[in-house]
């Protein structure tokens, strides 16, 4: 509106001028404080950072330097802690009690209580609690710091799992291994920074979202290793191609890449299509090296399981496949890579080719228990002998645990088997920074809701970049007007009991 307009309503006004003035004030007041907010938002370098490139924007995020590297073993589709490592007496003395169990938020039926099968023992100086379903890893408890009290926020596969993974329970946000390689970066030339690898039998619900980028540059986000063959597709030149004439042609097609950036730094893609296709020269060599597991000793291959045959049941696949994966895992963070993430379990949730132990939980333990076993006790061991453990952060659990009762409602009747619990579960962690032989934190005495020293999955995402010398707090990247951090908007704490 015009200044000769305003003059008309003021002298010529509708109803009265002293409404009108106030009108006029009140108008004229608010564009003045969009002026002062806009003032004071650019003083603070919000526009800043709004216009600027994804380039690193990391306020102090680093500790002092506790781990270099982390092996995150996901078991998707939800083990059972009561099963492995939370031992109930209370819950082994009241075996087929009913009792009112909430199965769904906030949605409760009545269930008969579900003893464990399991025999449990303890072991090492610490006594930790472990079942017999894991006998190879029990004799490794004095290095393992277990977490009995978490909590997270979804009943569901898909959304636990994106939880578990990126901090929220919907797509779109950067994951765990994007997160380190932002605020850590690139160890190696010559590998990727975040690798993911995936169970024979499928990936997890929800897919690639739990190993992407989110809105960080695409660089960040994980490169996936197939589990036979070369680990990576299309690794070799073109027939006739030698390796100068490609260098020569990655070389043009960088300099015609970077000329179209110029003007257009936000164009992130492209930007990490120039990374990868350098990346992707560099792998022709360093990558079939890396993932070369016969240059290990016979013992070495042994050890992990490599010449195990698979099990008795249908679904199983031995310890082979995952111990593969792990003894790749150990090769890559000695060659630089940050952040490995191997999922045991895959394909549709709902069924025993996962953790998802529905249709019965003593038969989905005899399937994946000796699958991954004898692998991660291998993993522990060689990481403590090659000297990579005290900075090597290696993190074991799933997308939540399982209920101390016999589920009954997705199984058509059938007993046995126990549903999801996100209301409390175990996780664990070894290595660098960690307090080898802890038990922290408790879940009721039946073993389904965390309740001593609980912490929400967020401040395991809070301790996992602690161990990896990152601040949560700091570690934050600018999108859609807001520092986004892993642990997002509520309060984060570090678990500091199993810190050491």
């Amino acid at each position: 509106m015009s200044i000769e307009m305003w003059q008309e309503r003021i002298e010529r006004p509708k109803g009265g001028c002293a409404g009108t003035r106030r009108e006029f004030l009140w108008e004229t007041g608010g564009g003045f404080t969009g002026l002062a907010l806009a003032s004071m938002l650019e003083s603070d370098g919000f526009f800043a950072k709004a216009r600027a490139d994804d380039s690193l924007r990391i306020s102090n995020p680093q500790l002092p330097k506790k781990a270099k590297a982390c092996i995150f073993l996901f078991m998707f589709g939800g083990p059972s802690q009561m099963d492995l490592f939370d031992y109930k007496p209370e819950l082994q003395k009241r075996d087929g009690q009913t009792i009112d169990n909430e199965f769904r938020r906030n949605t409760k039926t009545k269930a008969v209580l579900q003893a464990s099968r399991r025999k449990f023992a303890r072991y090492g100086q610490s006594g930790q609690w472990v079942s017999d379903a894991l006998p190879n890893l029990a004799r490794h408890a004095d290095k393992l710091a277990f977490v009995k009290s978490l909590y997270s926020d979804s009943f569901a596969h898909g959304s636990a799992v994106l939880q578990m993974n990126t901090g929220r329970i919907l797509q779109g946000h950067p994951s765990l291994g994007a997160w380190m390689s932002y605020g850590l970066g690139a160890a190696s030339d010559n590998l990727p920074t975040h690798v993911v690898m995936l169970d024979p039998r499928g990936g997890p619900t929800t897919g690639a979202p739990n190993w992407s980028a989110g809105y960080m540059p695409a660089q960040h986000q994980g490169t996936i290793l197939r589990t036979d063959g070369s680990g990576l597709m299309n690794l070799r030149p073109w027939e006739g191609v030698n390796r100068e004439t490609e260098r020569a042609q990655v070389d043009l097609v960088r300099n015609l890449n970077a000329e179209h950036l110029r003007n257009r730094p936000e164009f992130h893609e492209l930007q990490a299509r120039v990374g990868s296709s350098e990346l992707a020269f560099e792998l022709q060599t360093a990558a079939p090296e890396a993932l070369d597991v016969s240059a290990e000793s016979a013992e070495t291959r042994e050890m992990y399981g490599l010449n195990d045959p698979k099990g008795e049941h249908p679904l199983a696949l031995g310890p082979a496949p995952f111990g593969r994966q792990c003894l790749v895992a150990r090769r890559l963070v000695e060659r630089g890579v940050r952040f490995v993430q191997i999922y045991s379990g895959g394909g549709g949730a709902g069924g025993q080719n996962t953790w998802d132990g529905h249709h019965g939980i003593e038969e989905n333990l005899a399937i994946h228990c000796p699958e991954v076993d004898k692998p991660i006790a291998a993993l522990l061991t060689d990481l403590d002998r090659c000297g990579l453990l005290d900075e090597t952060l290696v993190v074991w659990g799933g997308e939540f645990g399982r209920m101390p009762v016999s589920e009954t409602f997705n199984t058509g009747g059938k007993p046995g088997g126990r549903d999801h619990n996100p209301k409390g579960f175990t996780y664990w962690m070894a290595g660098a920074g960690v307090k080898g032989g802890t038990s922290y934190g408790e879940t009721d005495e039946l073993g389904q809701d965390a309740v001593v020293n609980r912490h929400h999955l967020r401040d395991l995402h809070a301790t996992i970049l602690h161990l990896m010398g990152l601040d949560h707090r700091r570690l934050t990247y600018f999108y859609g007007g807001l520092e986004n951090k892993l642990t997002g908007v509520q309060e984060a704490e570090v678990i500091r009991g199993i810190l050491a």
